[in-house]
């Protein structure tokens, strides 16, 4: 049987130490390219994570706790991503920091607790167990994104080689 508190926290866990070692690998220029027009870069994706480690996840785990309902967040209007001035690398640091802090929260949770319910604002009736399923793959998939977005340029310079990366290309990335 699939423990999804035992599953999502090193999942959560691992993804700062990811962002830290892409931030201070990659340059500042290929952390802010977009891979394709109007697609986030990597840094656009760190941000986002950073977003929603401050005002979605937590406050949501506390909800179920205290037996409330939460609304839905949108990145585009309650976001920081293309507002943001921090490089990569003070953005690592601050999810870092907040991860560290939530992680905490985290390990109050028992497997009583993954059935609460409340109401999203958009999705309708959820569980504290769907929720955490969903922060570990938003993570992931955030992740995933800034990674394909960080290999663009390369995938564009290997020649024939380019052939393995088909289902990595960014429609309309340029040269």
């Amino acid at each position: 049987m699939f423990d999804i508190l035992k599953e999502t926290f090193p999942i959560l866990q691992i993804t700062p130490q990811r962002w830290t070692s892409l931030t201070a690998s990659a340059t500042p220029e290929l952390l802010n390219r977009e891979p394709a027009p109007g697609e986030w870069s990597a840094l656009d994706c760190l941000q986002h994570i950073v977003d929603t480690e401050r005002w979605v996840f937590p406050l949501r785990v506390k909800a179920f706790l205290a037996g409330e309902d939460f609304p839905a967040f949108d990145p585009d209007v309650q976001g920081e991503i293309s507002t943001s001035s921090k490089s990569g690398e003070e953005l690592a640091a601050e999810l870092a920091a907040m991860r560290a802090e939530n992680l905490q929260l985290l390990e109050t949770l028992t497997a009583s607790d993954l059935d609460r319910t409340a109401v999203h604002g958009s999705l309708g009736k959820v569980t504290l167990g769907e929720m955490l399923a969903e922060w570990a793959a938003h993570d992931l998939m955030h992740t995933v994104q800034a990674e394909r977005a960080l290999m663009q340029p390369f995938i564009q310079r290997c020649g024939p080689w380019d052939v393995f990366f088909t289902d990595h290309i960014a429609v309309g990335s340029e040269n």
